[in-house]
C-alpha cells in the first residue's frame, strides 16, 4: 500500500474542513465587508440577513445542502433565536446599531450564526463520513441536552449547574468515539474531546464576529475586548446540544431507512 505523507493529509484535512464552512464564512466575510461598506438605506444587520437568506438559497440550490440538512438547521435557526431573545432581554450581550429586521434588539440574522453551527456539523459528518460508536441512549443524550438549554436560562436565577452537566456528559460519553476518513485513512476521537474542540474553535469565531461588531458583551461598549475564555464552557455545551441533535436525527434516518429496505423485498413478494 502506497504510504501518504502526513503532512498532506493534513492539508486535505483542512481543506475539507474549509469545505464545511462555507456558511460560517459567508456570515464572517459578510461582517467583515458591512463594517467597511454602508449601503445608503440599508442598515447593516438587514444587508447581514439579506445575505444569509441569499447563502441558504444557493446551497440548496447547488446542493451544498440537502432538504433534510435544511430542516435541520431551520430548527437550529428557532433554538438559536430564542436564546438571543432572553440573552439581550436579560443584558448579557447586545446589538446596538439600527435595523428593520430587529424583534425585542436582536437582529433576525442572529439565528443564522446558531444555523452555520448546524451547517458546520452536516457538512463535515458528509465530507469526512463520520461515524459514531457506542452512542449513549436517547433517553440520555435528549435528557442532557434539555438540562443544557435550560441551563442557559434559568441560571439567570438559580444556580449555574454547567460543570455539574459537563461532568454528567463526560460519563454519559465515555465510551463514544468519533470516527472520519482523511485521504483513505480513518481516524478516531473521542467524542467529548469533538466537543471541547469545536467548542474552542467557536469561541474564535466569536471573537472574530465581535471584533466586526456582530454583536456587543457589556465589557465593549467603549473598546474591543477579547471574550472572555470562560465563554467556552458555553460553546462547549452548546455543541453538545447541536451535535446531539444532528446525531439523533440521522440515526432516525437510517432507521426509516433500514426499515424501508427491509420491507421492499416483502412488498415484491406480495406482488
Amino acid at each position: 500500500m502506497k504510504r501518504v505523507n502526513p503532512l498532506y493529509r493534513f492539508l486535505i484535512f483542512g481543506l475539507l474542513e474549509a469545505r464545511s464552512c462555507i456558511f460560517p464564512a459567508v456570515i464572517f466575510l459578510t461582517l467583515a465587508a458591512s463594517k467597511l461598506i454602508h449601503i445608503p438605506g440599508l442598515p447593516r444587520y438587514d444587508f447581514i440577513l439579506l445575505v444569509c437568506i441569499l447563502a441558504q438559497v444557493l446551497m440548496l440550490v447547488f446542493k451544498l445542502e440537502t432538504w433534510d440538512e435544511f430542516k435541520v438547521i431551520c430548527m437550529f435557526h428557532i433554538i438559536g433565536l430564542l436564546l438571543e431573545l432572553y440573552k439581550v432581554h436579560m443584558g448579557s450581550w447586545s446589538y446596538p446599531e439600527a435595523g428593520w429586521s430587529k424583534i425585542g434588539g436582536v437582529p433576525l440574522y442572529s439565528g443564522f450564526m446558531y444555523a452555520s453551527v448546524a451547517s458546520y456539523i452536516c457538512q463535515a459528518w458528509r465530507n469526512m463520513n463520520l461515524r459514531i460508536t457506542n452512542w449513549p441512549h436517547a433517553f440520555w443524550t435528549v435528557g442532557i441536552s434539555i438540562l443544557i438549554y435550560l441551563n442557559f436560562f434559568t441560571h439567570h436565577y438559580l444556580w449555574d449547574i454547567r460543570w455539574w452537566l459537563t461532568l454528567l456528559l463526560a460519563i454519559i460519553f465515555f465510551r463514544t468515539v468519533v470516527h472520519f476518513d482523511v485521504a483513505g485513512k480513518t481516524y478516531r476521537m473521542p467524542m467529548v474531546m469533538s466537543y471541547v474542540l469545536t467548542g474552542f474553535f467557536i469561541w474564535v469565531a466569536e471573537n472574530i464576529s465581535t471584533f466586526f461588531g456582530a454583536w456587543q458583551y457589556p465589557d465593549q461598549d467603549h473598546v474591543w475586548r477579547i471574550v472572555h475564555i470562560g465563554k467556552i464552557s458555553s460553546w462547549f455545551l452548546l455543541v453538545v446540544i447541536s451535535i446531539i441533535i444532528v446525531a439523533q436525527l440521522k440515526r432516525v434516518k437510517e432507521n426509516e431507512q433500514a426499515a424501508d429496505s427491509s420491507a421492499a423485498p416483502l412488498q415484491q413478494q406480495i406482488k
